[in-house]
């Protein structure tokens, strides 16, 4: 759609190019947390599935809360440990089915730590790294993001049972705050 304005046009849709999700992300329909998530029909609803990465010097992992495909940091994708980003991938497949079961993925009335899809999928995230070994100071480390205060995250890790003696670490993984994925979706 083009629109002008004093004289001026601007074209106000751009072309997104989504990419089939196993592209980039191969053998996640039969790992045993994909198969937990969406049973026999993982291959079915990830090879459907698409991804779309954005390239800003930050970044993290999203879900659309338009159409439910993933939205992913290019820097986060480049330079993040592969533990991590498995377990981000994890979290997300959690949130797309929470958006295929017609859930709203973003509550603005409650605190990020709070809001029962994050909670959730963090459970599931959680439960997938201590099946692949984790410690709870490990575990505990992975929930810290940089829009969470102290005190919230203390509450999510105890809410989780991750969270181990004495007080966390100084700092935050470095991530963005999670994708408001609203346009084009």
């Amino acid at each position: 759609m083009i629109q002008s304005y004093r004289g001026v046009r601007i074209q106000r849709r751009a072309p997104i190019r989504l990419y089939p999700f196993e592209r980039f992300f191969r053998g996640f329909a039969t790992a045993p947390p994909i198969l937990e998530l969406f049973g026999k029909n993982a291959g079915k609803i990830l090879g459907g599935l698409k991804v779309e990465f954005f390239s800003p010097p930050f970044g993290y992992m999203g879900t659309s809360d338009i159409d439910g495909h993933l939205i992913v940091s290019s820097h986060h994708l480049k330079t993040s440990d592969l533990r991590t980003l498995y377990l981000d991938v994890v979290h997300e497949l959690c949130h797309v089915k929470q958006f295929r079961a017609g859930r709203a993925l973003f509550d603005r009335k409650r605190k990020y730590v709070d809001t029962p899809t994050e909670v959730e999928a963090y459970a599931f995230t959680v439960k997938e790294g201590r099946r692949i070994g984790m410690t709870n100071p490990q575990l505990f480390e992975y929930l810290k993001v940089e829009w969470v205060d102290a005190k919230d995250l203390r509450r999510l890790g105890r809410r989780l049972g991750v969270l181990g003696t004495g007080r966390p670490a100084r700092g935050h993984r470095r991530r963005s705050p999670p994708t408001r994925a609203r346009r084009r979706r």
